[in-house]
């Protein structure tokens, strides 16, 4: 059975064609297609990646770029019954399709299967944070997300009802992670490498600022919004730890809030809400190795906090309805046809 390569771009002329080479050079004997899903590049993405025989789609009005828009816009053009997902700055290794459509095949309760991601660049601070944080990266076995793409079974997608909620600006992978459990499916991450990744490397505080302005931030929102009545609402609110830190920050400004408005002495008042924040500073400084490392986490505590009422009140659209896009390009012969 054949595999659909669906590659998310958004602007990423430095890489796509690198990733486009690794993904048609990994079909295994060459049954399968590669589709471009473009998020609406506004650089030389489409024009380098209508050089190699793959199909090129993009969102059209009133369609707008989310992390969620792009493996579905994917999946909706696709025709095999593998679906692998890649970012288009990843490189994809060469023996992982065999080995994981192998382990599809031998356990038919697994709806996906991923490896390691092997990141190429300098980590910036918000990663290493993440990396810290969340060990289950890693793990090998039986996983409860597949963070950074990987293969996924046809049917396990579509008894699931879509593949990612284009409502989403981040967590859509745990949005589907969550959805296929609570329907018995099982995800495995294999002790090997699934791609290697030339991910951000600009400064962490800018890229923070960036996340704000793209929505990213808003995932979390978003995530619950998405959730809310479904039968798996509680798995993940305990399967997202964040939450309980969001809401000590909420409590933390609370308090500082009601020391401004209430205490009569309001230069005593500030001058406690400005200690409380150098102590926590501090706290976090020496427990992440750094003041700059320190600083980052509670800047960074503070813009995720405020982004989750955000998403969680955003406007939805139906995740199951039909993304607007156009079609860009067509190879003349598919690769199965040439294979």
């Amino acid at each position: 059975m054949g595999v659909s390569i669906i590659i998310k771009t958004l602007n990423e002329e430095k890489r796509v064609a690198a990733t486009i080479e690794s993904a048609m050079a990994a079909l295994p004997g060459g049954i399968g297609e590669v589709i471009i899903a473009d998020s609406g590049s506004k650089d030389r993405t489409v024009e380098i990646a209508s050089r190699y025989p793959v199909t090129i789609v993009q969102i059209a009005p009133p369609a707008q770029p989310s992390c969620g828009i792009g493996p579905q816009l994917g999946f909706q053009y696709s025709a095999f019954g593998h679906i692998c997902l890649l970012d288009g700055d990843m490189i994809l290794d060469p023996e992982f399709l065999p080995e994981a459509l192998r382990f599809l095949a031998d356990n038919p309760h697994v709806g996906g299967v991923t490896g390691h991601v092997e990141e190429m660049q300098t980590a910036t601070l918000e990663y290493a944070r993440r990396v810290q944080r969340n060990g289950s990266e890693k793990r090998v076995g039986d996983i409860d997300r597949m963070n950074g793409g990987g293969l996924y079974r046809r049917s396990a997608i579509e008894k699931a009802g879509y593949i990612s909620d284009r409502n989403l600006h981040g967590h859509e992978e745990f949005d589907l992670g969550v959805r296929l459990r609570s329907l018995n499916w099982r995800l495995h991450r294999l002790d090997r490498r699934f791609v290697s990744h030339f991910g951000h490397t600009s400064n962490s505080f800018r890229l923070l600022l960036r996340r704000w302005n793209s929505k990213y931030l808003f995932g979390t929102g978003e995530l619950l919004r998405a959730s809310v009545g479904k039968p798996y609402f509680g798995c993940l609110l305990a399967e997202l730890p964040e939450l309980k830190l969001w809401a000590a920050v909420y409590g933390w400004w609370a308090l500082s809030i009601a020391m401004l408005l209430f205490l009569p002495d309001k230069g005593l008042a500030l001058g406690l809400v400005l200690a409380l924040l150098a102590g926590i500073v501090a706290l976090m400084s020496l427990r992440k190795g750094g003041l700059r490392m320190g600083l980052y986490t509670v800047v960074s505590w503070f813009f995720h906090a405020a982004a989750l009422p955000v998403g969680f009140l955003r406007r939805r659209r139906p995740p199951t309805a039909p993304i607007e896009s156009h079609i860009l390009h067509k190879p003349t012969r598919t690769v199965a046809e040439r294979a």
